[in-house]
């Protein structure tokens, strides 16, 4: 944190401290035994063992000393730039639709950030407006922003691209917000963007009636993936209209490569149309079949014309003579290709499952075939040779951070559990997934295999097939992957120009 602190100010950046959003351990109760403290409710899919919060009543006057007295200490370990962070009710029911005990709330949260720094300025996400609609109808949200006085409060509209909240809340009834672009959720890999209303979305908020409009921001669950969307969206904040995407998408890729090139050029103009503008309401939960538990109901529906990606790929091929030296080109073209593959295994997803419920065994056995011992191990193959790509990497960083030999077996287990089952029980299945050398092959394609084997099963015995049983069969190969201790390579191995190509010659459609 010292050095995140120090290298943020260096580069004259604001930082922002977490304050006290009133959420106190339950060993609060046993020191403090009358304290007015009130349990909330379980969180997405874990149970109490892993959530349900206590909340402290904002009148409580122990709220104001351990608020007052936690920022007091962080800005004498840290300093401040008077900008603090708090989200009592991100995802969490209030417990009352009350608006005076909703501005309450927000009162003593404010109240306490000024008791250690009178010109504090809360800092808040506005997720929670648009994630819970039902409970936060107009008057609760302006009772809980209107706790704090106006101009000392800025939101972050987090998902301003797809559900934008300043437009229902008369620009959050005065309170300054940022327009944000959320994009990934999960930090999953799938190309994917919604440059249409990234292009218009913050001028729109601008001209807006009685706007208090005062940024744009990012707010991505995860990085690294779909860099193009990012460097858009950065590049907005300092235009005066929205841009020509085009033209602009032709100079990115020049921008991108160091060179101009028409095939790559076009390729990008094609991306740009397609994956890259989804349109209405997209939520980017990468949900290809590849990435998925197995069932027969999967979607493959995708919101773009998939022979775009293809001919994408073909057009980057054939510009990698030229850009082949490119570090960012070859990256590209593992990306795309992994698009392509990703779009075939929904194919061999759909033979499969029309040669299973027609009774068609040989069929069966035939796309099951490719997919399982020919396709995802050469998509495995391809990631495996690009170091942005590697299963390997992801744990390595994970131990690096450990200060001893327990703490890395720790951080290890997590690392593998985010990306796959994420919670003892697959509490969020496959939220965070990802496409890496070495996932692919242990992990999704041992699923895919026992799938297959199970439909086969079933044909040959006359017995039907049961997603359940074969749900909780599938759970011990996940869980069996992130105990396995196996060792991944963190160092790429193999040509991807070569592999990218051997996977076009047979598979492009």
């Amino acid at each position: 944190q010292y050095r995140i602190v120090e290298r943020m100010r260096s580069l004259g950046m604001t930082t922002v401290l977490p304050a006290f959003a009133g959420h106190v351990p339950q060993g609060i109760l046993r020191v403090f035994p009358r304290v007015n403290a009130t349990r909330l409710g379980h969180w997405s899919h874990f149970d109490c063992t892993y959530s349900c919060i206590y909340l402290l009543h904002p009148e409580d006057p122990m709220f104001q000393v351990i608020g007052t007295l936690f920022l007091k200490e962080l800005i004498k370990e840290f300093g401040t730039d008077h900008v603090y962070s708090a989200d009592t009710f991100n995802e969490m029911t209030p417990l009352s639709s009350d608006p005076a005990y909703l501005s309450r709330v927000s009162n003593a949260v404010f109240r306490s950030m000024t008791g250690a720094d009178p010109k504090a300025l809360w800092l808040m996400q506005g997720w929670l407006f648009q994630h819970q609609p039902d409970f936060w109808q107009p008057a609760q949200v302006q009772a809980l922003l209107h706790g704090v006085p106006l101009g000392r409060m800025i939101v972050l509209d987090l998902f301003a691209e797809s559900k934008p909240v300043y437009q229902w809340t008369e620009s959050f009834y005065g309170q300054p917000f940022i327009w944000c672009m959320l994009h990934n959720f999960g930090g999953n890999h799938g190309l994917f963007g919604t440059v249409e209303a990234i292009n218009h979305g913050p001028f729109a908020a601008r001209r807006f009636p009685n706007s208090t409009m005062v940024g744009t921001g990012l707010v991505p669950e995860g990085i690294e993936q779909n860099d193009m969307v990012y460097e858009l969206m950065n590049e907005l904040g300092w235009r005066q209209e929205p841009l020509d995407l085009p033209s602009w998408v032709t100079r990115y890729a020049e921008r991108r490569y160091g060179a101009p090139n028409a095939a790559a050029a076009s390729a990008w103009r094609l991306l740009l149309r397609s994956v890259y503008n989804c349109t209405g309401v997209c939520v980017n939960h990468n949900r290809s079949p590849l990435v998925r538990r197995p069932s027969l109901r999967m979607d493959t529906e995708l919101w773009y014309n998939a022979s775009d990606v293809y001919e994408a790929w073909r057009l980057l091929l054939s510009a990698g003579a030229e850009l082949g030296s490119s570090p960012t080109f070859l990256y590209d073209l593992v990306d795309v290709t992994r698009q392509a593959v990703q779009q075939l295994v929904s194919d061999y997803y759909l033979s499969i499952r029309q040669a299973f419920q027609s009774h068609a065994l040989p069929e069966l056995l035939t796309a099951g075939g490719v997919l399982v011992y020919d396709l995802l191990p050469e998509l495995d193959s391809l990631l495996s040779s690009h170091s942005l790509f590697l299963l390997g990497r992801w744990l390595e960083n994970a131990r690096a951070m450990a200060t001893s030999d327990r703490e890395a077996e720790q951080y290890e287990l997590n690392a593998r559990n985010q990306v796959t089952l994420w919670g003892p029980s697959g509490n969020i299945l496959d939220y965070a997934n990802k496409q890496l050398g070495g996932l692919v092959l242990d992990y999704y394609s041992v699923r895919w295999s026992l799938f297959v084997s199970v439909l086969v099963e079933s044909l040959n015995s006359g017995r039907p097939f049961h997603q359940e049983r074969f749900n909780q069969a599938v759970f011990q190969v996940e869980r069996g992957f992130v105990y396995n201790k196996k060792h991944y390579p963190a160092v790429p191995a193999g040509d991807t120009m070569e592999i990218s190509r051997k996977l076009f010659l047979k598979y492009y459609p």
